[in-house]
């Protein structure tokens, strides 16, 4: 079962989940610009976001990624942001926003619900979402989305290194070369993707965390569009 895309045979297509199949950043931006706010008497907007990213990536071995890890970070930032002078009724409102952003309804982006209803319809390859992040926040958001049946699988990881792209390929009884890979992060979506020999699809989003920004570069195996709905015209 193979599916022709710019002349590559690809068996399995894998697909990112967050700002690929539905809004994740701009949620992320919402609490950030809520959090400038709450610690506005401490510090400006400037200094408490570029303490709050050096807070996070300090944190970014022990906690990974995601909403808990991102809320952790938050209120590790505010104490050291107030020099611990922060009061229990603001700490109590940033964890009420990382429990909001846990509850995000995981809504598909414009033209996501019909181009992956063409595409099954269309092709009979493997479709599987490739996703980071914690697992029962992914898992949540994947449900809340209503897109799983799209799905054959959903493989999470904590972070999307060129070894985990392996370990997709062998759990998907795949070769690389037999695998597109399609999400918006060049970072983590198409860098290592490409590294490990797996054909990519880059699908820009409109804001991108300062975390997943890196400096992008052509490739044979990479394909650039600007709409999920341009994914059916490719996967034939």
């Amino acid at each position: 079962m193979t599916a022709k895309v710019n002349g590559w045979d690809i068996e399995v297509a894998a697909f990112d989940a967050d700002d690929t199949l539905w809004d994740c950043q701009s949620h992320f931006e919402h609490v950030q610009r809520e959090y400038c706010r709450l610690l506005r008497p401490w510090a400006d907007k400037e200094s408490v976001i570029g303490s709050l990213l050096d807070t996070e990536r300090g944190n970014m071995e022990l906690l990974g990624f995601g909403c808990k890890a991102f809320t952790m970070s938050l209120i590790e930032n505010a104490i050291k942001i107030t020099s611990g002078g922060i009061d229990n009724k603001t700490i109590s409102e940033i964890l009420g926003l990382g429990k909001w952003l846990l509850s995000t309804p995981g809504t598909p982006l414009p033209g996501v619900v019909d181009t992956l209803t063409t595409l099954r319809k269309n092709t009979d390859i493997k479709m599987i979402v490739f996703t980071k992040g914690e697992a029962i926040d992914q898992k949540n958001k994947m449900r809340r989305s209503g897109l799983s049946d799209f799905f054959d699988d959903i493989v999470i990881t904590d972070e999307k290194t060129s070894d985990e792209y392996l370990r997709l390929c062998r759990l998907s009884k795949c070769e690389a070369a037999g695998m597109v890979m399609i999400g918006n992060s060049f970072k983590s979506d198409i860098a290592p993707a490409l590294e490990v020999g797996m054909k990519a699809i880059h699908i820009p989003f409109h804001t991108t965390w300062a975390l997943e920004q890196m400096d992008e570069f052509e490739h044979h195996n990479l394909i650039k569009i600007d709409s999920f709905c341009q994914l059916p015209d490719l996967l034939r």
